[in-house]
């Protein structure tokens, strides 16, 4: 059967998004240019969606976006705006306004915070939403590919490079050596823990609270781990 020229789908994405909490252009700078530093290779032409809540119609958004694309990121929406005279600028700019999904993940900076958001367009869900079933995969996830698992766990029998991501509702197990992102409980479910035999992860995540490569105790790099959350915060334990 022939295709037809176009298909029109909805689809589930990974993207940062950038809070911006102040109007001064010259702190903003500043403040991408340290962020950028913690973790150079994560953040490198990224595609963001930025969120100007914490801003009113006063706001420069043709200067607060020159200075985001002058770090290398690619904006590709903006959310939270509240002001219809910003609205109007932002629009005007060629970018369209988006409501969030409430997962993301927490890591507050006064001036200026990156958030890594689970931009999944399906309804919330509770625990008990959860079917115990699971996706499991027997080939290399290479550098680029996404995986995610809906509602499961998801079990990679092989290595994950980095620049690759996984992102699972459920439980997520690496029987391998994990370079790229690994995202767990991405519907919000605190209970749900990441299984790894080879622990390099650029960034770990349990139901929005996440460590970079560089946040993940020392002593547990290149072994192997499992993480959780405990009393709300992230958890490494030894599987040996």
């Amino acid at each position: 059967m022939q295709k037809t020229p176009i298909e029109l789908k909805g689809s589930n994405f990974t993207l940062l998004v950038l809070y911006i909490n102040n109007h001064d252009i010259d702190l903003i700078n500043k403040s991408l240019h340290k962020k950028i530093q913690e973790c150079p290779n994560f953040f490198k032409n990224a595609p963001v969606i930025v969120n100007i809540s914490g801003l009113c119609h006063q706001a420069n958004w043709k200067r607060i976006q020159e200075i985001i694309i002058s770090h290398g990121f690619s904006v590709v929406g903006v959310s939270g705006c509240k002001d219809n005279m910003l609205k109007k600028n932002i629009i005007d700019s060629g970018l369209p306004i988006l409501s969030e999904n409430n997962h993301i993940i927490k890591n507050k900076n006064k001036n200026i915070n990156v958030i890594y958001n689970p931009f999944i367009t399906s309804l919330k869900k509770t625990q008990k939403d959860i079917t115990q079933k699971s996706h499991i995969i027997d080939i290399p996830v290479r550098s680029g590919q996404k995986i995610y698992a809906k509602d499961a766990d998801l079990i990679i029998i092989n290595n994950v490079s980095a620049g690759a991501e996984l992102v699972a509702d459920g439980n997520i197990h690496i029987y391998g050596i994990v370079r790229g992102r690994v995202l767990a409980g991405a519907n919000g479910d605190i209970t749900r823990k990441i299984f790894c035999t080879g622990l390099f992860a650029e960034l770990v995540s349990i139901s929005g609270e996440y460590w970079l490569s560089d946040q993940i105790p020392s002593e547990f790099i290149g072994k192997s781990a499992q993480i959780y959350l405990k009393n709300k915060f992230l958890t490494i334990n030894s599987l040996s």
